[in-house]
């Protein structure tokens, strides 16, 4: 493996310390310069070119979100955003303008419980070369476009059960299921953003997150959707028209109570590698709605999903899964592509129109 080499960018000293000795205790890592706010952040990154930044978001005379516009525009760079829990709004915005993810600080206090992210954030940061960070850069222009504000005819339609479109008897899906990881957030966006009108099926997303940060994320999200989108709550019931977001650090599986699908949010079990899991999701899944499921793997390092892909076909259903081109990490598409299982491999601007194109909706 080549060398990563790192500029740290956080106000406060002790973190730069101790971040930098986390990321030196890695083989093939070095920490090449550091600054205090973002305005010197810019200039070390331009002069030393690093493979990598982290960043925090908070900081004296530039913060976060202006360095990563200037950093993406002048010299687009691989960025981690290390943030407090109390600010996920923040990260969302900066994974919009293009950090490609993010670590969640124990606490906002300088303290050593910062020493907690080290295992995060060592994998992170080793998934560096995985990253097409031309991906990155289209991804932030597509998302430059997508307004955050709900619209009021969005508002309305979400109310309103009579705006399901007809399908066509006998066809199409009642459940979409997708799983992401890195480079999942802004890909998500894009999707539910192209629904200008409630679709007649239900979605339900495992997303590799960390506790504290996936209700902000679906509040986020359900602004600028037709689609109702909250995060998952244990006993909630999976209905058309809803998107039911997998609550960080816990899994979404489904059971039939009364007729009902619900959802149930349980504890990982030691077996799980990726959490929220997607094989979980998937697998609970299959044999509840067999054909009438379609499966989706979108950007994300690893092999999570490829097991349930495996689930899903043995039941009937459907299986897509992004296409290399529009994928900011290959891995978990490449994966349940090489199960020789996936149905169609389609670019990002084309999942939301192949979903509608497998549900049966009949266009007026």
């Amino acid at each position: 493996m080549s060398q990563i080499r790192i500029v740290v960018v956080d106000d406060s000293a002790y973190n730069r310390r101790t971040i930098s000795k986390m990321l030196e205790g890695l083989p093939n890592v070095q920490v090449i310069g550091y600054a205090a706010d973002g305005e010197e952040g810019i200039r070390k990154i331009i002069d030393l070119k690093p493979d990598l930044v982290t960043l925090d978001l908070e900081m004296p005379k530039m913060d976060g979100f202006t360095l990563l516009r200037i950093v993406m525009n002048a010299c687009p760079t691989p960025v981690i955003v290390i943030s407090s829990k109390s600010e996920e709004e923040q990260v969302f915005k900066a994974l919009e303008f293009g950090a490609v993810d993010f670590i969640a600080k124990p606490t906002r206090n300088i303290s050593d419980e910062l020493l907690r992210i080290q295992e995060d954030l060592q994998k992170k940061v080793l998934n560096v070369f995985s990253l097409n960070m031309a991906v990155v850069k289209r991804r932030e222009a597509l998302l430059a476009n997508v307004s955050t504000a709900v619209d009021p005819a969005v508002r309305k339609k979400k109310k309103i059960a009579s705006t399901f479109p007809q399908v066509r008897k006998g066809a199409g899906i009642d459940i979409v299921a997708i799983g992401s990881s890195t480079g999942g957030p802004p890909a998500l966006q894009s999707i539910f953003a192209t629904y200008t009108e409630m679709m007649p099926f239900a979605v339900v997303v495992s997303q590799h997150m960390p506790a504290g940060f996936t209700k902000a994320f679906a509040e986020r999200l359900n602004r600028s959707s037709a689609f109702e989108i909250k995060e998952a709550k244990d006993g909630d019931v999976v209905s058309r028209g809803r998107i039911l977001i997998a609550p960080g650090g816990r899994n979404m599986v489904f059971e039939v109570v009364n007729g009902e699908v619900i959802a149930r949010v349980v504890e990982p079990s030691p077996k799980d590698k990726y959490i929220p899991s997607v094989d979980a999701m998937f697998s609970s899944l299959a044999p509840i709605y067999g054909p009438k499921l379609l499966a989706v793997v979108l950007t994300g390092m690893g092999n999570d999903g490829s097991a349930g892909v495996r689930a899903v076909k043995a039941a009937g259903g459907q299986i897509l899964a992004e296409a290399e081109e529009s994928a900011v990490v290959f891995g978990m598409p490449r994966e349940a592509i090489n199960t020789g299982l996936v149905d169609k491999v389609v670019s990002l601007d084309r999942v939301a129109k192949e979903i509608v194109l497998r549900s049966g909706y009949l266009p007026v």
